[in-house]
């Protein structure tokens, strides 16, 4: 049997989409399962560049490949009904045998969408708090400096709420540990209600909670940390062991803001962070079930 017809018999019986194109990246062979795996018929693949299948986003993805000499690379492709698919595409550059010159690309496209999900599921239950279904401390860290290199660029500001239950020891003692759980839960589910949905709110540690609020200024962090507050309180969980909350589950928030301002000095997002719990401890101190805050001016020019 010849290359070419070793080729053909290889490519059409095979479950991955094996196609030809030359160096245009113009299509002139597509394997029998690209309608399984995409919908569309090899006819109707070829003569057309491979980039009229790929997700718009995801064409600069081949583009870096394909300058960088990178043979394998995972991107999305568009199957005929508009849906897209994940594919992982791994090139071979054929070379003419008389002249070496580069002649065509043989590229195989595997469907890998059933193992991206399964990454992307393992991904969040790596940054998801087990009991409350926050974001876990790594989350938070990740973003905190995340948003905080953002907030620089932007020269803008960040707030950072960080609340404590109150007396949730007594809690513990007094009810269990399987109710304090439930309590955590659902002051955990009260708290990601209050802010909003682009915030991110993460389980701190024991009984903290910690939300990062893009982009809001102090009035901003103020009143999201007595929507916080105020949500908390009416669950109406009863806590005896909590006078201060007249019997029932309450939360004391620090609320920290830090504006990046030229010729600020501190440095960021450590200050933040030690800004809200040192407003946390305010509010303990204050009576617990209320609302304290810190402003920070960082320095433009500090990351």
């Amino acid at each position: 049997m010849s290359d070419e017809k070793n080729f053909q018999f290889l490519a059409e019986n095979s479950v991955d989409i094996i196609c030809r194109s030359n160096m245009d990246r113009v299509l002139n062979y597509v394997s029998p399962s690209s309608f399984q795996i995409l919908g569309w018929r090899p006819e109707e693949m070829t003569g057309r560049p491979v980039e009229d299948f790929i997700l718009d986003e995801d064409c600069p993805v081949l583009a870096a490949a394909i300058a960088s000499h990178k043979r394998g690379v995972m991107l999305r492709m568009l199957k005929k009904d508009g849906s897209t698919v994940w594919m992982e595409n791994r090139a071979t550059l054929v070379c003419d045998s008389a002249s070496g010159e580069p002649k065509e690309w043989v590229v195989t496209m595997r469907d890998i969408t059933e193992r991206k999900a399964h990454e992307q599921q393992l991904s969040e239950l790596a940054l998801t708090d087990s009991l409350t279904g926050l974001s876990n401390r790594r989350a938070f860290d990740e973003a905190l400096e995340r948003e905080w290199k953002r907030t620089l660029r932007e020269g803008s500001q960040i707030s950072l709420l960080l609340l404590d239950i109150d007396r949730f020891k007594e809690f513990n003692d007094q009810y269990g540990h399987q109710v304090g759980d439930d309590c955590l839960r659902t002051v955990a589910a009260a708290v990601r209600g209050a802010v909003r949905a682009t915030d991110v709110v993460a389980r701190y540690g024991g009984e903290e909670i910690a939300a990062i609020l893009f982009s809001a200024d102090t009035f901003g962090a103020v009143e999201a940390a007595e929507s916080v507050r105020a949500a908390v309180a009416g669950l109406r969980i009863t806590h005896e062991g909590n006078p201060q909350g007249a019997g029932l589950v309450t939360v004391s928030v620090g609320a920290a803001t830090a504006l990046a301002r030229q010729g600020g000095t501190m440095r960021m997002p450590e200050s933040l962070l030690l800004a809200a719990d040192t407003a946390l401890y305010k509010a303990k101190q204050g009576g617990r079930n209320r609302v304290a805050t810190a402003l920070l001016v960082a320095s433009k020019n500090n990351s």
